[in-house]
């Protein structure tokens, strides 16, 4: 008796069978990466950790080990299928906005095209100063026949409001800095100072705020980018720790972008 090959899984026949098989296998693992919510699942890999997942998809040790019913330091193993929980989305934050009389100071200055290069970012070194008492002290201790080094200056709430923006007549008749210690670097960058010891304690949200506000107000007026924002330390020729260790130079200027 003749034996037909089609009844077995053997064969041209048996091919096709296992290339179907094969495919529908392919289809329902692709499927079980998928749970409810489009959350992913991930298949723990030799070497792998909690930590080490996490990280790698962006979440918390805790979000995972609680999506999938586990301790944080519960061993897992390998061929182990983890849902990678979904992270909420972060909250918009609103841009802070400057007091329209700041605004018209900066818009109605005479700003010619490419006069200004950069905006520098000092600290006054002082817990306590108002736009009057620092003109006094430039003029008459550092000998500036234009008074106040800076273009703007910042208050801390002590002498000059918190957050509040004063606006010097360096800006007003667009004059040289004389916060740096290049005359060249003067003529083409704007100094903007915040009351306070940044060596002894952070300036304060409201400083913040106001310094990301009148920033980007400055950026647009003078058609500069992100990259033209220093701070004392960054650009300066001599060396200086001004605006002090405690101004969070890298996350505001991540509030710029």
């Amino acid at each position: 008796m003749k034996t037909n090959e089609s009844s077995f899984p053997f064969g041209a026949v048996g091919s096709r069978w296992r290339l179907r098989l094969a495919v529908l296998i392919g289809v329902m693992v692709l499927c079980a990466t998928q749970v409810e919510g489009a959350e992913p699942v991930y298949v723990v890999k030799s070497k792998d950790t909690l930590t080490s997942i996490a990280r790698k998809h962006g979440v918390s040790v805790a979000a995972l080990a609680a999506r999938n019913g586990l301790q944080r330091d519960e061993t897992i193993y390998v061929g182990q299928r983890l849902v990678i929980p979904k992270q909420s989305a972060a909250p918009s934050r609103s841009k802070p906005e400057l007091p329209a009389t700041v605004k018209q100071s900066i818009n109605s200055a005479p700003v010619k095209p490419g006069r200004w290069r950069h905006i520098v970012i000092h600290h006054a070194a002082v817990r306590k100063a108002t736009l009057k008492a620092l003109d006094r002290y430039h003029r008459e201790e550092r000998h500036m026949e234009n008074g106040l080094a800076y273009h703007f200056l910042i208050g801390n709430g002590n002498g000059l409001g918190d957050g509040v923006v004063a606006v010097g007549d360096r800006w007003k008749k667009q004059l040289d800095g004389g916060h740096l210690a290049s005359a060249a670097q003067n003529k083409t960058a704007i100094g903007i100072c915040l009351i306070g010891n940044f060596e002894e304690s952070r300036p304060t949200e409201k400083q913040l705020e106001a310094l990301e506000a009148l920033t980007r107000a400055l950026m647009s007026r003078c058609k500069l980018s992100v990259s033209a924002v220093k701070t004392h330390q960054q650009i300066n020729v001599v060396s200086t720790r001004c605006p002090g260790k405690y101004f969070p130079t890298k996350s505001f200027l991540n509030r710029l972008k």
